[in-house]
């Protein structure tokens, strides 16, 4: 079974995550950040992992760490519930349209953390949310779950568009990379015979 419960306590944070990876999508997560919810909500059901986060934060700061601190949490999470790789695809890739915005995202669950990341977003804010905490988030995700993310944003005028399509278009290439070859279920995908 691929799932786990995963938790992350700090000064700044305080994290619960279950996770289904064999999930249909459902959501339920909390973080006090509305506009992060909501994107944590789309990566759920677009990825058809089963998410269900609770974070307390430092949110009288700002919304970083909060922020930051649950890609962490996420990428830790992934990277225990996907073991040892036995079978899975290891790579996936999607092209998104969002209205005005396209976003191709390229993913390797490798074990070797990179991030590519060429979005240029219109605004500094999306309502209170602070966009330059995208990239964070990500950056985050890709280094705690051992995740190669390149990210490129094709168009795009809106802001909300542009960053909704890159997390549904992580989420689409997540779960084709999460997803088990039946080809292939008892190797490694890789020649080194480990991830």
């Amino acid at each position: 079974m691929r799932s786990t419960t995963y938790s992350r306590t700090t000064h700044e944070t305080d994290i619960k995550i279950d996770l289904d990876l064999d999930g249909t999508g459902l959501y339920d997560n909390e973080t006090g950040v509305g506009f992060f919810d909501h994107m944590l909500d789309q990566f759920a059901r677009h990825s058809l992992i089963d998410v269900k986060i609770r974070c307390v934060g430092d949110l009288q700061i700002d919304d970083h760490h909060t922020v930051e601190d649950v890609g962490i949490a996420i990428g830790q999470a992934l990277n225990q519930a996907v073991g040892d790789k036995l079978g899975i695809n290891r790579y996936g890739s999607c092209l998104l349209p969002m209205d005005d915005a396209l976003v191709r995202v390229s993913l390797d669950l490798s074990g070797r953390s990179f991030l590519t990341w060429n979005v240029d977003l219109p605004t500094s804010k999306i309502g209170t949310f602070d966009t330059e905490l995208v990239r964070e988030f990500f950056q985050a995700f890709a280094s705690h779950g051992g995740i190669t993310l390149h990210v490129d944003m094709l168009h795009g005028i809106n802001s909300h568009h542009i960053v909704e399509a890159t997390f549904k278009s992580v989420a689409r290439a997540l779960r084709i990379a999460l997803e088990l070859d039946a080809r292939s279920l008892n190797a490694v995908p890789s020649t080194k015979g480990v991830l």
